[in-house]
């Protein structure tokens, strides 16, 4: 794979708006310029859906077991802005590991030298993150990605899920694993969920790469099919994710996290849940509780 391809993974549990965030993020580096592969790693297989008009696209591993063997017209298509799409699959419902169509499309699009052939500036991996193991850690355990981005919002079980992932990365960061870029703040709609966010990067040693405000717009394209760099490209929504993109393209310098232990994340977010319960009983105003 050539050195100057930008490799990486976005992560974030399921529900978090991973995927909604991959996609526009792809299309929004696009717009900019670039040469970009999309990597759907999650089972379900719609991560380049609205990059398609709302179309599905055979995966690696169904094909595979269809044919026996891929060609790359078989599992790559071309999306919104001339983004590149896969989606990697998972197995049969009820036998193998989920992780394994990430291993297994990374073999393929090695094989078949697709980075080199279509000229990819950027190869965007968009990674389940409710499990950090077995195939889900492949793009950090064996530095596929170069660097990680999770999304989350200001909801314990994203955090919860965000400080495992760190923890991850910590794990495999001395055997030259990826490492953290930083968080993506998704669904910012009041000023306690900003706060909350920005507290835990602050305490896991990393970073807000972008807050990104929860917006009906995202909905609106995504009910035609669409992302909203396509569906609404003057909108403010689409500014941010550009304003994203833009970041990321700029981004060079990952670090390893410091991951809280589970009994200090769970005693930091009962401190919050008190904060948020006093301020609404108008025990304190949120400006006495620092947001």
């Amino acid at each position: 794979m050539g050195k100057n391809i930008k490799q990486i993974a976005i992560y974030g549990k399921g529900g978090i708006g991973k995927s909604t965030t991959s996609s526009n993020l792809s299309a929004a580096l696009a717009r900019l310029g670039y040469r970009v592969l999309q990597v759907g790693c999650d089972p379900k297989s719609d991560s380049t859906n609205t990059l398609r008009g709302g179309q599905y696209i055979p995966t690696v591993l169904d094909t595979l077991r269809e044919k026996g063997k891929v060609a790359a017209n078989e599992i790559i298509f071309e999306g919104f802005g001339g983004v590149y799409c896969v989606e990697a699959g998972g197995p049969a419902p009820g036998v193998g590991c989920a992780g394994r169509g990430i291993i297994t499309a990374v073999e393929q699009l090695k094989r078949l030298q697709v980075f080199e052939e279509l000229k990819i500036d950027v190869v965007l991996y968009d990674v389940l993150g409710d499990v950090v193991c077995g195939g889900f850690a492949v793009p950090i355990r064996e530095g596929i990605a170069q660097h990680v981005f999770t999304v989350a919002s200001s909801d314990f079980m994203a955090l919860y899920a965000a400080n495992n992932l760190f923890a991850g990365i910590q794990k495999y960061s001395a055997a030259g694993g990826a490492l953290l870029g930083g968080v993506i703040a998704n669904s910012i709609s009041a000023p306690y969920a900003k706060a909350i966010v920005d507290d835990f990067a602050q305490k896991t040693k990393t970073k807000i790469i972008e807050h990104v405000p929860r917006s009906v717009t995202v909905s609106q394209a995504e009910l035609q099919g669409k992302t909203v760099i396509e569906a609404a490209p003057d909108s403010d929504q689409a500014r941010v994710y550009l304003s994203l993109a833009k970041k990321i393209s700029k981004h060079h310098k990952s670090t390893t996290p410091a991951p809280l232990a589970i009994a200090d994340l769970r005693e930091w977010a009962s401190k919050w849940g008190r904060e948020l319960l006093r301020m609404e009983s108008g025990e304190i105003s949120s400006q006495a509780a620092g947001i």
